[in-house]
């Protein structure tokens, strides 16, 4: 009996720090950008306007995670952590991904829309470093 409980304790103790260790350790540092509107056409809800979060908090994904479009839809939570000049925000954000990168030689992880940029930025049009992690 006392050798079960034991066992039992154990058990819960290896549990217990496998969520707690383990499970915070999910984010990825990156960079953002932004991009001006118009939005639309995208790749992923395509000229549907109804389809774009209505707060206006949403991304085209750079090459690294579009996944040849299975990045479609997908949500981020995005905190900014630096850049030239302090541009940095508290807190956090949730977006979500409606594009891909426009350009070719698209250099950020993620290319946000002017409004989840100036939520997380104080300067417009800037390069920032943000950890993200998909939610």
């Amino acid at each position: 009996m006392e050798r079960s409980l034991l066992t039992l304790a154990a058990t819960l103790v290896t549990l217990f720090y496998k969520t707690i260790c383990v499970g915070r350790v999910v984010a990825d540092v990156g960079t953002a950008t932004s991009y001006d509107p118009p939005y639309l056409p995208t790749r992923c809800p395509g000229y549907d306007r109804d389809r774009l979060p209505g707060s206006g908090l949403f991304v085209a994904a750079g090459h690294g995670i579009w996944d040849n479009g299975a990045a479609c839809g997908r949500k981020y939570q995005l905190r900014c952590l630096s850049g030239l000049r302090r541009p940095c925000k508290d807190g956090s954000i949730v977006v979500e991904v409606v594009d891909l990168c426009r350009t070719n030689s698209c250099t950020s992880t993620l290319v946000l829309s002017d409004e989840a940029f100036s939520a997380l930025s104080k300067i417009p049009n800037t390069k920032i470093n943000i950890e993200y992690r998909q939610l």
